[in-house]
């Protein structure tokens, strides 16, 4: 492994790592895949219909922290939910584990997520309109508003993946028409979860690949 100091001051590990067969860069105890800087990304609903919400093999994957913050805020998201979302709660939970014994939000049958609404055929997320709306401080599941990046837990520090799904082909189009990189589409999310000094460093080390190319 060999430090190169990136310009502005910030200084990253490059590496080739064998994970996901990418070649990763370092950031501190971050490691973080080329793809979010090579690949492009925006959602689309009008084409995807918010399909991420409604396929999958379980819920969002949720932190103990974020169970926590559904379970005290279920009856204030409640009025948010349509009446399956609601029979899926009160049944169910506010989260529930899933097989692989990890805490996630419950499905309404083994379809869509349980906070999922439905406007003109649009997916949308129940609980962030209830943030969006002032009722509760807790926005959405970070897997969620991180996505299409996925977070993996090293011994020493995390891992940030780019999932690719095929039912977000759309958005990789409308980000390829519009040249815009997956971190920078997740500036938002990402500064939530790392902080605006880890994201200014995603957006040196860009500037340094981009000026390589």
């Amino acid at each position: 492994m060999r430090c190169c100091e990136i310009g502005e001051g910030a200084s990253v590990f490059f590496a080739h790592l064998c994970f996901e067969d990418k070649r990763m860069i370092q950031i501190g105890e971050i490691i973080v895949s080329r793809d979010l800087f090579d690949k492009h990304f925006i959602c689309h609903l009008e084409k995807c219909e918010g399909n991420c919400c409604v396929f999958g093999d379980s819920g969002a994957p949720l932190e103990d922290s974020e169970a926590d913050e559904l379970a005290k805020d279920l009856k204030k998201i409640e009025p948010y939910l349509r009446a399956e979302g609601v029979r899926a709660v009160s049944e169910q939970g506010a989260w529930v584990i899933d097989m692989e014994g990890d805490k996630v939000t419950p499905l309404v049958g083994r379809e869509e997520c349980a906070y999922a609404v439905f406007e003109d055929n649009i997916a949308r997320c129940a609980i962030e309109q209830a943030y969006e709306e002032g009722s509760i401080s807790f926005r959405k599941p970070i897997s969620c508003h991180l996505y299409p990046i996925r977070v993996s837990k090293l011994k020493h520090g995390k891992a940030l993946n780019y999932h690719r799904w095929s039912v977000c082909e759309p958005a990789r189009i409308l980000g390829e028409k519009e040249g815009l990189p997956v971190f920078r589409f997740l500036k938002d999310p990402i500064i939530r979860v790392f902080g605006e000094n880890f994201y200014e460093e995603l957006e040196i080390v860009y500037r340094e690949l981009i000026a390589k190319k």
